[in-house]
């Protein structure tokens, strides 16, 4: 799919006829295929099934029992298929929905002929390194032997063509001297946010395997442990949302440990992001401090979704999810490092959780490793 020689065949749903007749020409100049047009979700779900189109651009508000969000919400369930929405005027809860399916970009109606070619070469290409690093992700799992080795070639052959989508993206940046219009700029954003999500699993993928071959070494030094804390709840303020509340509890203070303060500055960030990304619907989520004559302890905590029972014995298990996690994104691999990161340290972690309530993590690591 998407190979240079072959046209990119794309599905239109959109329920207003002309404007999906005008939308169809501007994209055959461009050089794309209608493969074809529907009005409803629930053609849309049969013809994607049928036809297996390249891309699809889909209106928010369209004919029959389902909008366009819930639309392809059923059809990335089934299918791998980027989509793009297209709207006339959306509301900022209704662009949440958007982004929450996994959708590639969103054009604002009328929707002009440079930003839409843009706008699905950016997709296309965000949607080929995603089936990429999939690849990788499998790979990774399913081997064994070399798989160190493999994962390192892996890691410098997908470098170039992230660092390429990325000069790509700032390239388009400068289209217009006098600024790009919103929809690009928005689509530009995403892009290299996409780029930075795929290098941070790239660099999980590389630690995981040198984890594995014991080839990560402590570079151990006095650590000021409230120090490290406050710099780090400050280091998560941009991904906090309105729906949060992060708090540094310190039940006794410890003033120096001596550990590594870059893996403990990884496995602290690690849990505190999973403890607002599980927590869809907010709540507090509380950095715990505390420590006696042996040993310094860090608590995590939040109000989220919980943790399956039955999933606990493979919580540090690579590329494991737990079944309740829905379209709440990740690669399974943060806690496999944490894991790794405590046992280098000579330390202890464990959990206690319960579905809707929440979940706590509990590190423990010696004062003096």
């Amino acid at each position: 799919m998407n190979n240079p020689e072959q046209i990119t065949t794309i599905l239109i749903v959109e329920d207003e006829l002309l404007i999906a007749k005008n939308l169809s020409s501007k994209l055959e100049k461009l050089g794309y295929k209608i493969i074809d047009i529907v009005s409803s979700g629930a053609d849309a779900i049969q013809r994607v099934d049928e036809i297996k189109p390249d891309l699809i651009l889909m209106d928010l508000v369209i004919k029959g029992d389902i909008d366009g969000i819930e639309t392809a919400a059923i059809i990335n369930q089934e299918l791998d298929i980027p989509i793009i929405y297209t709207t006339a005027y959306a509301d900022d809860e209704t662009l949440q929905r958007a982004e929450n399916t996994g959708a590639y970009g969103y054009l604002l109606k009328p929707i002009k002929e440079r930003e839409l070619h843009a706008t699905i070469k950016i997709a296309l290409s965000k949607h080929k390194e995603a089936l990429r690093m999939r690849n990788l992700i499998a790979l990774a799992a399913a081997t064994s032997d070399k798989k160190s080795q493999l994962i390192s070639m892996a890691y410098h052959d997908l470098n170039t063509p992230l660092t390429t989508i990325q000069l790509s993206a700032e390239m388009l940046e400068d289209l217009a001297p006098g600024g790009m219009p919103f929809t690009i700029n928005k689509n530009v954003d995403r892009i290299k946010k996409a780029v930075s999500n795929m290098s941070e699993l790239l660099d999980d993928i590389l630690t995981i395997g040198k984890a594995e071959l014991g080839k990560i070494d402590l570079n151990l030094k006095p650590v000021n442990v409230i120090d490290l804390c406050t710099s780090i709840l400050a280091e998560m303020q941009p991904i906090v949302t309105h729906k949060h509340r992060v708090t540094l509890q310190i039940q006794k203070e410890p003033l120096h440990a001596v550990l590594d303060a870059k893996l403990l500055n990884y496995l602290l960030i690690n849990l505190l992001s999973n403890a607002i990304k599980y927590s869809p619907d907010g709540g507090t989520i509380s950095l715990e401090l505390n420590c006696d004559d042996q040993q310094v302890i860090f608590g995590v905590r939040d109000q989220g979704i919980g943790i399956p029972l039955e999933y606990r014995g493979k919580l540090f298990q690579q590329f494991e999810r737990a079944a309740n996690v829905g379209n709440i994104k990740g690669s399974g691999l943060g806690l496999c490092i944490v894991k790794h990161i405590v046992d280098l340290h000579g330390g202890t972690i464990s959990v206690e959780s319960a579905i809707g309530k929440g979940t706590a993590f509990t590190v423990s690591l010696p004062l003096y490793s």
